[in-house]
């Protein structure tokens, strides 16, 4: 009784009780996570109807796969702990190409197209929160990069024989995430320098084409001079490959986590980050 006469007493005295700020805290929490799913479904159903988008992000990682393996597949290659079928080195590595595509690349090409034609603009003009937008766009990418990861799984087991042991699909999964959201986080940063929608998809394909080839995607990194390991090293393509790698790796012992790897890949996620925070931008940047 005397509690309850306190904070009414603290109320009418213009301070804000404790247990209300916190009501209203988690009150404006749910709304952001609830708007965020309304965002997301809205941007899913914008990629699920882009044609262009679909192929590039779902069908060529496929057919990239059914390519390299079925012509390299039959040859051996040195993974750490022995040696093993190309095919489980194609699988993990065109899996990191549909990751990036889907989080990094669409990612891009999106949100600069939507902010040159004033389409973020008047979202921000909405009483949308801006983190329930910029976290159902992210939200699209990393389901996105989780369903193409689902088919090249799929094809890869059905086709090739290539499997992930039980013991590491727990690692595969964390590592699929983990690098959608970093990449996620890049190419909000990457969007902060590009002024037209015109140039995303060839700024983001001259960036990414070769690092596809130097960090293992298209060709194992076991033939390549030791120098260019070392570049391929400092991005974060070539340890999201190793990563993946690691849950593939038959030689693996324990749950298939790579923690250096994936902290390098947090490392680049953050840097992407708080670029991203200082200079993303919701209207157009031609003028």
């Amino acid at each position: 009784m005397n509690a309850g006469v306190r904070l009414g007493a603290a109320g009418a005295s213009g301070v804000t009780p404790p247990l209300a700020v916190a009501g209203r805290t988690r009150e404006a929490a749910w709304r952001t996570v609830r708007l965020s799913l309304h965002q997301f479904h809205y941007d899913l159903r914008a990629f699920l109807r882009n044609s262009q988008s679909r192929f590039f992000t779902l069908a060529l990682p496929v057919m990239f796969l059914v390519i390299l393996a079925g012509v390299f597949g039959h040859h051996t290659t040195r993974i750490p702990g022995g040696e093993a079928s190309t095919s489980v080195v194609y699988v993990p590595g065109i899996m990191t190409l549909g990751i990036v595509a889907a989080s990094f690349i669409n990612l891009v090409i999106a949100v600069t197209a939507q902010r040159e034609s004033g389409v973020l603009k008047r979202r921000r003009a909405t009483p949308v929160p801006a983190a329930a937008v910029i976290a159902g766009r992210a939200l699209t990418s990393v389901c996105v990069a989780l369903a193409i990861v689902a088919v090249l799984l799929g094809v890869g087991w059905v086709a090739y024989g290539v499997h992930v042991p039980g013991h590491t699909l727990l690692a595969l999964a964390v590592t699929v995430v983990v690098g959608a959201l970093s990449f996620c986080c890049l190419g909000f940063a990457l969007t902060t320098v590009i002024h037209d929608q015109e140039s995303a998809q060839p700024v983001t394909q001259a960036i990414m084409l070769p690092l596809y080839f130097i960090s293992g995607v298209f060709v194992a990194t076991s033939s390549f001079p030791r120098w260019l390991g070392d570049v391929a090293g400092v991005f974060p393509v070539r340890h999201l490959v190793s990563a993946l790698l690691s849950a593939y790796n038959p030689y693996t012992v324990g749950a298939g986590f790579d923690g250096k790897d994936l902290l390098i890949i947090v490392a680049w996620g953050l840097g992407g980050l708080l670029v991203a925070v200082r200079r993303f931008q919701w209207m157009s940047l031609a003028h």
